[in-house]
């Protein structure tokens, strides 16, 4: 059985290279009230996320959204090993990349097509931040889309 595999390019925005399973979503994220740092759940009511644990998972996501307070969270998740292990964002901004950048997190943004359309949940993907390349393996999804 054959592997699709997908190569996006963007830009670096926090520098590193990780493996990892997607998590994906559409929309905007906020570490400070809308994840449970102790867990890695998401907790915003209504979120396309809402009860899906992103602990050691590359999130794919729109952008960051809420307080600066949501920096620190990232950073706290990292230090309990709540926290994503990577984002892939479409519009970065400070609150996230900060959090990245105190946490170590790899970051890769402005790629050639929208993550959150070609990314699915469970598609494993290589990121070389330094290269701002992604590969994407799709996984062979049987559930309907």
């Amino acid at each position: 059985m054959m592997e699709d595999k997908l190569i996006l390019r963007g830009q670096k925005i926090v520098k590193g290279k990780i493996n990892g399973e997607a998590i994906v979503t559409k929309e905007a994220i906020s570490f400070n009230g809308g994840v449970d740092n102790m867990t890695g759940i998401v907790t915003e009511p209504g979120h396309e996320l809402e009860g899906v644990n992103i602990a050691g998972k590359v999130l794919v996501f729109l952008t960051g959204k809420g307080s600066t307070g949501g920096s620190y969270k990232i950073y706290d998740m990292v230090s309990r090993g709540t926290a994503p292990i990577a984002f892939v964002q479409v519009n970065p901004e400070a609150i996230t990349t900060i959090g990245a950048i105190i946490g170590n997190i790899p970051v890769v943004a402005g790629l050639d097509q929208d993550p959150t359309v070609v990314i699915s949940n469970g598609d494993f993907l290589e990121i070389d931040a330094d290269l701002g390349t992604i590969l994407v393996t799709k996984q062979n999804h049987y559930a309907a889309k």
